[in-house]
């Protein structure tokens, strides 16, 4: 079925990052997934490109196009070419909202323009080491100093994608101890420089998928914090990280539907060229009836993430709505990418062909931006339940 919610401006940018995808990425990818880590130059050509830009202000340097649908095609494309662009998505994903939100003018004004040159690469630190989704309950502090021109930072912060090479890192601290009777306040929102003394990357940590993606452990002893690099208002960060999980749940579940399409297509084309017993597997009823029945939980999901996308971009994607399409969207492309590696045998199990790379990439899409069973739990609660 033909998609209606992408323009002709949406084909041509597809058409764009496709054939950026197979000349500048494929054939350097092995390389960086031996490294563990996109080259930073990297993301100096994403931004020549316009990819950080897309939803910037035109005043600070972007196309000031309000649509997640860009991104939303970016990660289509990279999926079916079976790569990644690393710790990029963060940059534009997560954290260019809060930037477009909370900030002030003189922020902007410092920011936003290296932000979309990709001169100043973004990445948010939530998850700290013993309190995975329970953000209230986290350690990390941030002590105004006593002449108040700056924050005093001390604490550990954990699976931090982006982490290596980010310029900037939107912390998340307390800088008040929590309430009685709200646990969620007194967190706020820092802006550090990852050059600031005290400020140092630990473990790139070695994942069991999304291998060149950098994603780290990040420790703070007394970093200094200029007050001017508060994000928004001082104890209210846990609201504002709450304000933004829709969007990036809505980015997982594209990504999720991006890999179960891209691995129909996988699945496919391997099965067309494999011979066995005299012919070719796709030829056994097995693998027609296999794909087709994944085919058919693609294009669900297709029409869901669509849903949403419009949902979104209109104001009007609900957290229950969200919740619904990254529950709904990593379960079918958990089942749709081991039935597809089920179709290329022991090739699937090796790391050779992009199948396998997807099935361990994918694992995680039920785990980040809140369990597929914390999502339970908000339908739930949105049913009245």
């Amino acid at each position: 079925m033909r998609r209606t919610g992408f323009t002709a401006d949406h084909d041509a940018f597809r058409g764009t990052i496709r054939k950026f995808v197979e000349t500048e990425v494929a054939p350097v990818y092995d390389t960086w997934l031996e490294a563990g880590i996109v080259p930073r130059e990297f993301y100096y050509k994403l931004a020549e490109l316009g990819v950080f830009g897309i939803e910037v202000p035109e005043e600070y340097g972007g196309a000031g196009i309000e649509s997640f649908k860009f991104q939303a095609i970016l990660m289509e494309e990279t999926a079916r070419a079976g790569v990644s662009f690393g710790g990029s998505s963060v940059h534009v994903g997560l954290c260019l909202p809060y930037l477009k939100k909370l900030a002030t003018e003189e922020q902007k004004q410092r920011w936003l323009p290296g932000f979309a040159a990709g001169e100043i690469m973004f990445a948010i630190a939530m998850t700290e080491p013993g309190t995975g989704s329970d953000l209230a309950g986290m350690r990390t502090t941030a002590k105004l100093s006593e002449d108040g021109t700056h924050y005093v930072l001390n604490g550990a912060k954990t699976f931090i994608t982006g982490g290596v090479n980010a310029d900037r890192v939107i912390v998340c601290a307390r800088t008040a101890p929590p309430r009685e009777d709200d646990r969620r306040f007194g967190i706020s929102l820092l802006v550090v420089d990852t050059t600031s003394p005290g400020y140092t990357i630990g473990r790139k940590l070695d994942k069991l998928g999304l291998r060149s993606s950098d994603t780290a452990e990040l420790n703070f002893t007394d970093v200094r914090v200029p007050v001017e690099d508060l994000l928004g208002e001082e104890n209210k960060g846990f609201s504002y990280l709450g304000q933004n999980l829709p969007q990036e749940r809505l980015s997982i579940a594209a990504g999720a539907y991006a890999q179960a399409a891209a691995a129909v297509r996988f699945a496919q084309e391997y099965t067309q060229q494999r011979n066995v017993f005299g012919k070719p597997v796709a030829s056994f009823q097995n693998t027609k009836f296999e794909l087709a029945a994944c085919k058919a939980e693609v294009d669900a999901a297709e029409a869901v993430v669509d849903r949403a996308l419009d949902a979104l971009d209109a104001g009007e994607l609900s957290a229950a709505d969200a919740a619904s399409a990254k529950l709904f969207c990593t379960e079918v492309a958990a089942r749709v990418i081991d039935r597809c590696l089920q179709l290329h045998g022991g090739y699937g199990f090796i790391n050779e062909y992009p199948i396998a790379r997807l099935y361990a990439d994918n694992r995680v899409n039920r785990i980040y931006g809140g369990t597929n069973e914390v999502m339970k739990m908000i339908i739930a609660k949105d049913m009245g339940l």
